[in-house]
Parts: structure tokens; sequence; C-alpha cells
């Protein structure tokens, strides 16, 4: 092939192109042949954008899912300015940790970091949008985690309908020990 032609230049265009389509064509692809897809950092807002049709099949590991729960759906049934979208993970991860935070300063009386981090540290309870959560001594939020899988169109029932469960990964599981974080905050 000529490197001036112009099927090159569209070849070249085409390996360039970072864009949903392409990575939707793998995908579609690879599903179609029977192959499960797994990605490791996908968001339902990601989903939203390519389309259920295109993404499929396709699993994926999360720590939220707005329609999980009662609660999961209240929070995002709630948030203002979200014109009619869904919440990923990390927004509920964004709102979660602020909401630890203040509580923490709440309990602390002070805002003082020295004050308000040893506070945050002792929460251990349900969080009501993670489920049960630990924050550890180095800082890491202990949570469940879950493997996803895109549901088949006719599966969907209504908007933002796109995951149904394939299993669920117990905190202790889903990170690594505590023990074994090398974690100079850790004494």
């Amino acid at each position: 092939m000529d490197p001036g032609s112009a099927q090159q230049r569209f070849t070249l265009q085409r390996v360039r192109d970072t864009s949903c389509r392409r990575t939707c064509f793998h995908i579609v692809t690879a599903v179609q042949g029977g192959q499960k897809l797994v990605a490791f950092l996908l968001f339902i807002n990601d989903i939203h954008g390519m389309g259920i049709k295109v993404a499929q099949g396709l699993q994926l590991m999360e720590a939220f899912y707005w329609d999980m729960n009662d609660d999961t759906r209240a929070f995002a049934k709630r948030r203002p300015g979200m014109n009619g979208k869904m919440p990923s993970g990390n927004q509920a991860g964004v709102y979660a940790s602020t909401l630890a935070y203040l509580n923490a300063v709440a309990a602390a009386g002070s805002d003082n970091a020295k004050d308000a981090v040893p506070e945050m540290k002792k929460f251990k309870g349900k969080d009501k949008l993670f489920g049960d959560t630990t924050i550890r001594q180095d800082g890491r939020v202990v949570h469940p985690m879950y493997l996803f899988e895109v549901k088949k169109l006719e599966e969907s029932k209504y908007p933002y309908d796109y995951y149904k469960l394939v299993s669920a990964i117990p905190a202790d599981q889903a990170f690594r020990p505590l023990t074994e974080g090398g974690c100079e905050l850790v004494k």
C-alpha cells in the first residue's frame, strides 16, 4: 500500500480515531462471536453513550449501580441538574466521601484534618450507596464490589436499566488486605 494513498490515509485516521464507533465495532464483533468482554474501567454514562444494543453482553466491575436497591434509586432520583441521567459510581463515590467527611467534621467538632480524619477512620457500617463499608486505617474505603453484565436490549425495561448482577464480591475479598499494603500510616 502506497503511504500517500487514500487507503493509507484512511487507515491511519482509523488508528488515530478513539471514538466510540471503533470501540463499539470491536465489542459487537467479540460478543457476537461468543466472547465475554470485561471492561476494567467503564461507567454507566459510557454504556448510555454507546447504546445498550452495542454494549449488551459486556461485563464490568462496579461498586455502585443506581438501580441496585431502594437507597440507590432514591439517591439517583433526587440528584438535581442531571437532566434525567443516572449517576455513575464515581459520582456516587464523591457524594459518599463528602458526606463521610462532613459527618466526621460534625462528630469531631472541627474541620482540622488532625481531628476529622481519625473520626472518619472510625466508620464501619452500612453506607446507603455502597453497602457494608469500612474506612481502614490506611484510608482505603472497603466495600463490596459487583460484576455486572450489560443486559440485552429486550431485557431493559426503562431508561438506564442496563445492568444485571452476575456476582457480588464481599468487601474483604474485593480489596488487598491491610496487612499486605505496606502503608506507613498503619502502625
